[in-house]
Formats: C-alpha cells, sequence, structure tokens
C-alpha cells in the first residue's frame, strides 16, 4: 500500500515472482467512470472507491477462500479503507512503502500511459492516512527493489504459504 509513485507495482511483482505467487494490482479493478475521473485529474472521493474497495474484498476473499496465496498492490490511503479490504481476515497482511512527495513526483513523471498524473499526487498525501507499526509493515520505499522485497520477506517472516 501506499500513493502513487511508491513502487507498488514493481514491489508487488517482484515480491510474487520470489514467492512464486499471484501478483493483481488493485487498478485493474478501477471502474470506467473511476478512470476517466481520475485521468481527467480530478480525485477520487470515497464514494467512488466504496464498490471498487468492496469488489476487491470480494477478491481476497476468494483468493483466500481458495487457499491461494496473492500480492495486491493498492493505495489502501485511509484507515477505513484498509478495514474494508481485510474485513476480519487475520491473514491480510499490509505493507506500507513510505515515500517523500518528491520521490513519488518523479516517479510518476517518468511513467507514460498510466492514468495517475503527478499533480494528483497531492490529493493522495492530503488522504494518507499512515498505519502504525502495529497495522503495517513499513518499508523506506526510496531504498532500490531488490532491498525492498527482502525486508518484506525477511520481516514478516514469509513464505508462500503464509503471505496472502
Amino acid at each position: 500500500m501506499g500513493v502513487a509513485g511508491s513502487g507498488k507495482t514493481v514491489v508487488g511483482t517482484l515480491l510474487a515472482y520470489r514467492l512464486s505467487c499471484d501478483f493483481s494490482d488493485a487498478d485493474e479493478f478501477h471502474s470506467p467512470e473511476n478512470r476517466a475521473k481520475m485521468g481527467s485529474g480530478t480525485p477520487l472521493t470515497d464514494q467512488d472507491r466504496y464498490p471498487w474497495l468492496q469488489s476487491l474484498h470480494q477478491k481476497i476473499g476468494e483468493w483466500l477462500g481458495a487457499g491461494r496465496t496473492h500480492v495486491l498492490a493498492c493505495s489502501a490511503l485511509k484507515n477505513s479503507y484498509r478495514t474494508i479490504l481485510a474485513g476480519n481476515n487475520s491473514q491480510v497482511q499490509f505493507v506500507y512503502l513510505k515515500v517523500t512527495q518528491e520521490l513519488g513526483a518523479k516517479r510518476l513523471a517518468s511513467r507514460s500511459g498510466h492514468f495517475m498524473k503527478v499533480d494528483m499526487l497531492t490529493s493522495q498525501f492530503a488522504a494518507l492516512e499512515e498505519p502504525t507499526e502495529r497495522e503495517a509493515l513499513i518499508i523506506d520505499a526510496r531504498q532500490p527493489v531488490e532491498s525492498v522485497v527482502a525486508a518484506i520477506v525477511d520481516d514478516l517472516r514469509l513464505g508462500c504459504e503464509k503471505i496472502s
């Protein structure tokens, strides 16, 4: 979890590969309306996000119910969003990729073809409710991707059978 430009997709993809697990990017689950809204530079409201979060919660339940390990990259900016995503399932673990607004903006500026624009990053930082160390593993996302993934595996003592 984290703001745009924190490295969620890159880290999640490498983590899933390293653990021989499945990976999804929560952006893939946004409605065409939400994508268009963000693409036009308009931040999503909680009302816009609610159906998206519910669909992600259902997918998480399906993955866990099938006994499938899965890495999901999702902004999950607010405590209430993380509560919806995890429900009451203690198998769901959050990793917060912490990044500065400057670095996030630099990374976003280097992207092409993505609906999330640099000027929307300010609204994400404004909405961000950082998790505590009890709620998530907090990782400094300024590190090289390989170091971030190694820290996740080491700190959560993950094996493919344990990650969700």
